[in-house]
């Protein structure tokens, strides 16, 4: 170990008291800077420099007449254009667009066609046709400026595809907002309509039987006017034989007025037979009373008095009877009244008669049935009672009212059949218009009757669709719908999604981006030119050659740790770039150059002048590699299969954790790889140094002697 620090102390005098040396180490230590510092300022901001870019607008469109008013896009994206100053837009003729692409004046050419407005306002025509911009690139002035040119042009078609949707939507929302307004304006019409078809739909039964009936009661009328028609003669002889009846009926009446005169008398003395029984009341209540005494002559006696109910209930039959034919000649029914009271005094004296029958059969007066008996007798009496007296005062005029009605039902008999008679020339006319009226009916409910099924399918399909439409939409909600703001639809669908961008770990500008790519890149451009620069080797053959690896490889690495601490310092410092945690950002800018250092003082060490070629092969494969400019699923699929076993994939991340802001687990994932690369090649160092010099020993020799090869 004495040794090993011997020999570093020793490298550093040398260096310190040697001042050409001393100016080659601070140049070793400051070139791996430069190399960094000017790559990130060049890439510093990019993309946001594109206007001196210069690219050739060409605009030969004719225009168009839409709606009566001239229309040219063409002027419209060139105004839009001379305010944009992403690109250094340049306007020209095609000629002259075409010769600048060619030299290299300009990177691109867009040209905007004759028939450019034209086909853009299609749209409104039953064949639209798309408008085409024709962009022409120079791909061979520079790989990056074409993909530039291309997101302008595309930026052109995007704007122009903007403001189309926004004008074309906002005259269809103008239009949707008009249709939304009629239609509120119509809405209990459409309502009104609605609700009618659905009635419609279930009045189709009925509506089809309506049509059934009427097609019968047609034909019916057919057959009924014919049969009328037929019997028309018969009809004019009954007219002229009732007119003759009606005349001897008059004075048939006249004739025998008074022996219906005599009805009066009749019907007066069945009332008096009928007084007779309102006495049964007394006798049935003294017979109840002694009842017990001597049953068997108390049946007789109630059967007695049953006897005589019984033919007051036939007095009683026989009257109404006689009231009811009365009656009958009248329209005024004046007799109704006597004859309910004598239908109900006919029901007492029916009951009455049951409950004598019942005592009769039991040989018992039970309570109940003896006051039932009692309230039948009593309200029969005093029905017979009434009857009696109101006879003379009110039955007597209303039977006289009732037979002179009778004279003139028998007078209006008279009259219509008399106009019957005179008006049966009217009735052959009419039979034969009703029967042209029938025969044009018929063929009208027939021909309505086959369009019915068809007319109720159509129904039927109307009101499924308008059931299927308010499960799907209220038309409330399509009127709201069309009736909102123009302005704020159109530019809605002009932009319909809004990209919200949230930068995780932001970075505010590409150099400071690419800056632990450039930088990591600078710590092995640097360790290169050491081991190019400064021999490995040391002119003490009483050294060991692991004491020879260890002694000088200090001294490299103290170098190299310089040249880190400058390239991040001055990153930060110097050119101000971004970085989120900047004690780490220096710190892991350290552990690379340590770790490249060891890997190509190693190559060196151990193989001679093939480990400078190792390093500089390893150098081009991790720039492909690493990912550290593109994204490593962008490369091919060689790169992508090296990518995992290159240290730089785990520097470069190491620092973009630092630049970016830190995620602890990938730190250390990145770390730990790392040390494997650092502690394999200490490993081949110690192990194989010696025996692979003594092999070559002979061979560097022999190349030395060339004079070409140090």
């Amino acid at each position: 170990m004495r040794n090993i620090v011997q020999l570093y102390i020793t490298d550093l005098k040398r260096i310190v008291t040697n001042w050409a040396a001393l100016i080659i180490i601070l140049a070793l230590i400051a070139l791996p800077s430069l190399y960094a510092w000017f790559n990130i300022q060049a890439s510093w901001d990019p993309y946001g420099n594109t206007k001196g870019i210069p690219v050739a607008i060409t605009n030969e469109d004719a225009g168009t007449q839409l709606q009566g008013q001239k229309v040219n896009v063409g002027d419209l994206i060139v105004q839009s254009l001379k305010k944009n100053k992403k690109l250094g837009w340049t306007f020209v003729d095609k000629k002259k667009a075409l010769d600048m692409v060619k030299h290299g004046d300009a990177y691109a050419s867009i040209l905007i066609p004759k028939d450019f407005s034209k086909k853009m306002t299609s749209i409104l025509e039953e064949n639209p046709e798309k408008p085409v911009i024709t962009y022409t690139v120079n791909e061979k002035i520079n790989a990056i400026a074409p993909k530039i040119t291309s997101t302008g042009a595309t930026g052109i078609v995007q704007q122009i595809s903007e403001e189309f949707i926004k004008t074309v939507s906002k005259t269809i929302f103008s239009i949707f907002n008009e249709l939304g307004i009629e239609l509120e304006k119509d809405l209990p019409d459409i309502k009104n309509m609605k609700n009618l078809i659905f009635r419609l739909e279930n009045d189709i039964p009925r509506i089809n039987q309506i049509v059934n009936t009427a097609l019968n009661d047609i034909n019916t009328a057919g057959e009924l006017e014919t049969k009328v028609r037929n019997n028309l003669p018969i009809i004019k002889n009954v007219a002229n034989k009732g007119v003759q009846l009606t005349n001897e009926l008059s004075d048939f009446i006249n004739k025998n007025k008074e022996a219906v005169q005599n009805i009066i008398p009749i019907i007066k003395g069945n009332i008096d037979q009928l007084r007779e029984l309102a006495d049964t009341k007394s006798q049935i209540q003294s017979i109840l009373q002694n009842y017990q005494n001597n049953p068997d002559e108390a049946n007789a006696a109630l059967s007695e008095i049953n006897t005589r109910l019984n033919r007051g209930v036939v007095v009683i039959d026989y009257t109404t009877g006689l009231l009811e034919k009365l009656n009958a000649q009248s329209d005024q029914k004046r007799l109704s009244i006597f004859i309910n009271q004598l239908t109900k005094l006919k029901s007492d004296l029916q009951s009455e008669i049951a409950l004598n029958n019942q005592i009769i059969t039991s040989k018992t007066v039970a309570d109940n049935v003896k006051k039932r008996l009692d309230d039948v007798s009593n309200l029969a009496s005093s029905k017979i009672a009434d009857i009696h007296a109101n006879f003379e005062s009110q039955y007597v005029p209303a039977i006289r009212r009732t037979m002179d009605d009778g004279m003139v039902v028998l007078e209006g008999t008279k009259k219509v059949l008399t106009d019957a008679q005179n008006s049966m020339p009217d009735v052959e006319r009419i039979l034969q218009d009703a029967s042209k009226g029938i025969s044009t009916g018929k063929q009208t409910i027939v021909k309505l009757k086959k369009d019915l099924p068809t007319v109720e399918k159509k129904i039927r399909e109307i009101a499924h669709r308008i059931r299927e439409f308010d499960k799907k939409a209220d038309i409330n909600e399509i009127i709201r719908f069309l009736k909102h703001n123009v302005n704020k639809e159109s530019e809605f669908l002009k932009n319909p999604i809004l990209l919200k961008e949230h930068k995780l770990f932001p970075i505010p500008n590409y150099g400071s981006g690419m800056t632990p790519f450039f930088t990591t890149l600078s710590l092995w451009v640097g360790a290169m030119l050491l081991i190019s620069l400064l021999t490995v080797e040391v002119e003490n053959d009483q050294l060991k050659s692991y004491q020879v690896y260890f002694g000088r490889l200090f001294t490299f690495l103290t170098i190299a740790i310089l040249q880190s601490l400058i390239a991040t310092l001055g990153d930060m410092y110097l050119l101000h770039t971004y970085v989120a945690d900047k004690p780490w950002f220096v710190l892991f800018g350290v552990v690379n150059s340590i770790i490249f250092m060891v890997m190509v003082y190693t190559f060196v060490s151990v193989f001679g002048n093939v480990g400078k070629a190792l390093g500089i092969v390893l150098l081009v494969l991790q720039i492909s590699g690493s990912g550290g400019t593109f994204p490593i699923q962008v490369a091919p699929r060689f790169f992508q299969l090296i990518n995992p076993y290159l240290p730089f994939t785990y520097s470069i991340s190491l620092m973009r954790e630092a630049t970016g802001g830190i995620l602890w687990d990938i730190v250390q994932k990145d770390v730990i790889i790392l040390s494997i690369f650092l502690i394999v090649s200490v490993f081949i160092g110690v192990t194989l140094k010696k025996f692979i010099n003594q092999a070559s020993e002979k061979m560097i020799k022999k190349v030395k002697e060339s004079g070409l090869i140090h």
